[in-house]
């Protein structure tokens, strides 16, 4: 991994943020000290605040009160899904050079700017080719290492897994697990984040976010063991209350968003579906790595795992949604 800048031991604390758009509520409140090399992963439906929350640490947005207190020695690298802007006429390895010569790496050794981008599966035939002829992937793949290249001690990473193919996302996997920094970073794409994050902020909407100590996939396990409590607690309630108050309890919560028996069974589909598919996707990230594949195979194995990969996200997304109200 590339050398991070030294990092002082002040990351940053949010004090008493808050943030709404009209009726939605983005955080209330919020306070948070984040500590020294600290690897936080971010989920939660769509339009519950992700994205709002990471440009308030990066300035970019103002909270309506309170404030982000970043620490001095902190050097963002921030990866945008809007953040992709080149000079389409210049070369690959002219716009990273203009970044710096040399990268150092976490152990003090140097690479060249060639080498690095070697790295990260630009060819040296590529490298000398124009930023215009670079597929949609390609580019998001010269931004990342524009962004790794600054020696940033804190990384947010916003949504890479939309953009970048599965190699690259092994390659940034593998870098993100030896980075001596801190790291944010937004994303469904479960498998990518139980290897590089240590803790989730999930957000719950309307300015709840909760702290889970664990990985994505240990966080759907606690999950489903709570909504089981929940089940037998509510069941036990039933049964302590007489015929005619459960009759009234029942009126009165049917105003409350409950799940529809289709509903049920579709969250018991998807609970037995996403493992099913990232098993497959596991299957195939090894068969890719392995070296024996023919170019035919490897072409086939990518447009799949293309496939794979947004299907995860949708079935993820829908799984969140429809849990929340078990």
């Amino acid at each position: 991994g590339v050398k991070a800048s030294y990092i002082g031991s002040k990351i940053f604390d949010a004090k008493h943020v808050s943030k709404r758009f009209d009726d939605l509520k983005i955080l209330e409140d919020f306070n948070y000290t984040f500590s020294r090399f600290e690897k936080m992963g971010i989920v939660g439906n769509n339009g519950t605040g992700k994205s709002t929350f990471i440009k308030m640490l990066m300035g970019e947005v103002a909270p309506d009160s309170g404030e982000f207190e970043v620490g001095e020695t902190i050097r963002f690298g921030y990866y945008s899904q809007d953040g992709l802007q080149f000079d389409e006429q210049m070369k690959v390895i002219d716009v990273v050079q203009d970044i710096a010569e040399v990268v150092t790496l976490g152990d003090g050794s140097t690479l060249s700017v060639s080498q690095f981008l070697n790295h990260f599966l630009f060819t040296p035939e590529k490298q000398h080719s124009y930023v215009h002829k670079l597929s949609g992937g390609e580019k998001r793949r010269l931004y990342l290492c524009t962004v790794l290249m600054r020696n940033p001690n804190f990384l947010v990473l916003d949504e890479p897994t939309n953009d970048l193919d599965i190699v690259t996302l092994n390659v940034l996997e593998e870098y993100l697990r030896e980075f001596k920094g801190c790291v944010i970073v937004v994303s469904h794409d479960r498998y990518f984040m139980d290897k590089v994050v240590d803790h989730l902020m999930v957000f719950r909407g309307q300015g709840v976010l909760k702290d889970f100590p664990g990985n994505y996939t240990q966080y759907r396990e606690w999950k489903e063991v709570q909504e089981l409590i929940e089940k037998e607690e509510q069941q036990k309630l039933q049964e302590k209350e007489a015929p005619k108050q459960v009759y009234k309890q029942d009126r009165s919560t049917e105003t409350k968003k409950k799940l529809s028996f289709k509903e049920q069974r579709e969250l018991k589909e998807l609970d037995e579906l996403i493992p099913k598919l990232e098993a497959e996707k596991a299957e195939i990230e090894e068969a890719m790595s392995s070296g024996t594949l023919s170019t035919d195979e490897l072409l086939e194995k990518s447009a799949r795992m293309t496939v794979l990969i947004d299907e995860i996200d949708e079935k993820s997304m829908r799984w969140l949604e429809l849990s929340e109200y078990v």
